[in-house]
């Protein structure tokens, strides 16, 4: 089959790898100009680590992971309020076999296996339903399978299945992410911070001169462009300017080229598929790092439906969303089972488990 992917996230590198695979013509669309850099923390879990075992990169992940020594809770002027040297807010308990890592790192890992062609710079215009698609470039061509692993905001969820506000569900956070020059001096660290409706962490990188940042405020729905990066910074500067380390922190925001802005939402569809149109990841069933499992919902998702298509292309996608929905479920509940906290160990661990990949 010759497929076109959208989107060269996780879920779509991941989906991209298993169909190059099994022999068919891959080719991903992206709209960034190159590979995103930058990035928060995230986990591999569950049935995702033995996805990555089945594509050979589960010693290269445990290379690039975290290596946290624990984390702090800070208040305004820094004093330490709490210490953690077991387990972290976003990783979890250290003796887990969890793996925390950048998720730049984990693309990185993931798109060096996928053997497809990437399409960097482009995105998709309009598609017909017989898989005819004209890219924002102007370039034209015809597929069997196209699939939005484009993200919450996914174009190919909105020219397959109509605007985006009937499928993503806000959950009353908006938060960004961005690198700064690691002036606060943390070291395999992460430090958090809360006030009043903003807060954020800091988190160490492999490069000891610059840290991860997370920036956040709780907030009713706003009306913004999601394309004006200038005026998402502007909304992230008037709420956060009283947290610990805002004003340098704001400083290094002005200055960050990988700035990342969003709301924390979930996305819930009726069905993920339509005519040749299938979706993975955040952008069918978004679950937001409320959950600590978009990650591995991607990857998993991606496996499936690839595996799949490989048993029986006319029957694959009612077999990918019958599988995937209890999954799907159990993973978006875990963002509601303890308001402002992460859920329960136990909780995840279940969740993470929750779908055969046989």
């Amino acid at each position: 089959m010759r497929v076109l992917v959208s989107g060269a996230g996780v879920g779509g590198v991941t989906l991209a790898h298993w169909l190059r695979r099994d022999g068919h013509d891959v080719t991903v669309v992206e709209r960034a100009p190159g590979r995103r850099g930058g990035g928060q923390a995230v986990d591999v879990r569950g049935a995702a680590l033995a996805v990555a075992s089945e594509m050979g990169v589960l010693d290269r992940i445990k290379e690039l992971r975290t290596t946290m020594r624990g984390m702090s809770m800070v208040d305004t002027a820094g004093n330490e309020i709490m210490r953690n040297e077991e387990a972290t807010i976003s990783g979890g308990s250290f003796d887990s076999p969890d793996v925390e890592i950048m998720r730049d790192d984990l693309t990185a890992v993931l798109t060096e296996v996928s053997d497809a062609t990437y399409l960097y710079g482009d995105s998709i215009a309009t598609l017909t339903e017989d898989g005819h698609v004209t890219f924002e470039s102007g370039r034209q061509e015809s597929y069997d399978r196209i699939v939005g692993a484009d993200g919450l905001h996914s174009v190919v969820r909105r020219l397959t299945f109509g605007d985006e506000d009937q499928f993503i569900h806000h959950l009353g956070t908006y938060v960004s992410i961005f690198t700064a020059p690691n002036f606060v001096g943390i070291d395999h660290w992460q430090t958090w911070f809360n006030e009043g409706e903003a807060g954020g962490a800091v988190f160490s990188d492999r490069d000891r001169s610059v840290m991860r940042v997370n920036l956040g405020f709780r907030s009713d729905p706003i009306a913004y462009d999601h394309r004006d990066v200038d005026q998402q910074k502007r909304l992230v500067e008037e709420r956060c300017k009283a947290v610990y380390e805002g004003p340098r922190l704001l400083e290094a925001m002005w200055r960050a080229d990988d700035f990342f802005f969003d709301s924390m939402a979930q996305v819930r569809m009726e069905n993920w598929t339509k005519g040749r149109v299938a979706l993975v990841g955040d952008a069918g069933y978004c679950a937001s790092p409320l959950s600590g499992q978009g990650t591995s919902l991607a990857m998993v998702g991606a496996y499936v439906l690839a595996q799949e298509l490989g048993r029986d292309p006319e029957a694959a996608y009612g077999r990918y969303e019958e599988r995937m929905r209890p999954f799907v479920t159990a993973n978006q509940a875990l963002a509601f089972e303890n308001p402002g906290q992460p859920a329960a160990p136990e909780s995840i661990e279940r969740a993470a488990n929750a779908i055969s990949l046989d």
